[in-house]
């Protein structure tokens, strides 16, 4: 297995630069805290090029499915991209794209073992996000939403979900904030919601963590990896429950 994750480190660099290899091993240990990808499914909703795809397959999952909607709107030529890597990980029928919304997709009576989001739960349906606090038929689309994960999850499977809280200090002063400027929060909402939601489609344990700056690693981990110092930053989360 190091072989293989030593090559689909070797591929990131070889698409960015060298020094990203510690600032994203950084990035993934705290996405993914200590989850066991050993002979598991995942799905991997938004997963753009499939940077965090071919990572579960590097670590041995046996089946990973990437939704990525490109012809919804996401950027182009990230399928052209995700075929590219996944050639040159010679990760052919072990990792597959669907060119899908979550609402569109369809995997029959298959289930997987880990469920992740990352930057994505947004944007699942946008507007209803925007307006799940106060407007009913909205948290209706997100508990439909939901419900289909729920469904999709074997017993004991895991959900992540990694994305960016409302709750900011810039946005709050009607300020851009410096260290995420291209962030809407209004289009955001907080873990502890999220959470809620989760736990009426049996999904239980919640555990929270904030997300530091990868570039200071575990030492800006130990001091700014806290909800109270990301108020200030970048308030970026990862949460993690258990399907019952």
């Amino acid at each position: 297995m190091s072989e293989v994750l030593d090559r689909y480190f070797d591929l990131i660099d070889s698409q960015n630069n060298p020094s990203i290899r510690r600032k994203l091993s950084f990035r993934l240990n705290r996405c993914f805290g200590n989850i066991d990808f050993k002979n598991k499914s995942m799905l991997d909703i938004g997963g753009g090029a499939g940077f965090y795809s071919f990572y579960a397959a590097s670590m041995g999952a046996k089946k990973v499915v990437c939704l990525e909607p490109e012809s919804a709107g996401s950027t182009r030529g990230m399928v052209d991209s995700f075929q590219t890597f996944k050639k040159s990980l010679n990760a052919d029928g072990v990792i597959h794209l669907e060119v899908k919304t979550l609402q569109e997709f369809s995997q029959g009576n298959e289930k997987f073992d880990i469920i992740f989001l990352h930057n994505s739960i947004n944007h699942l349906d946008e507007e209803a996000c925007i307006n799940l606090k106060t407007d009913k038929n909205s948290r209706e689309i997100y508990s439909s939403l939901f419900k289909k994960i729920s469904d999709l999850c074997n017993s004991g499977s895991k959900i992540i979900i990694s994305d960016c809280s409302n709750y900011n200090i810039f946005p709050l002063l009607r300020m851009k904030n410096p260290f995420s400027p291209t962030i809407e929060w209004h289009k955001h909402q907080s873990p502890v919601l999220w959470a809620d939601m989760l736990s009426k489609f049996d999904f239980q344990n919640p555990e929270i963590t904030w997300n530091s700056f990868n570039r200071l690693g575990s030492i800006g981990r130990f001091f700014l990896g806290n909800k109270y110092a990301s108020f200030f930053l970048g308030s970026h989360f990862n949460l993690f429950m258990d399907k019952k």
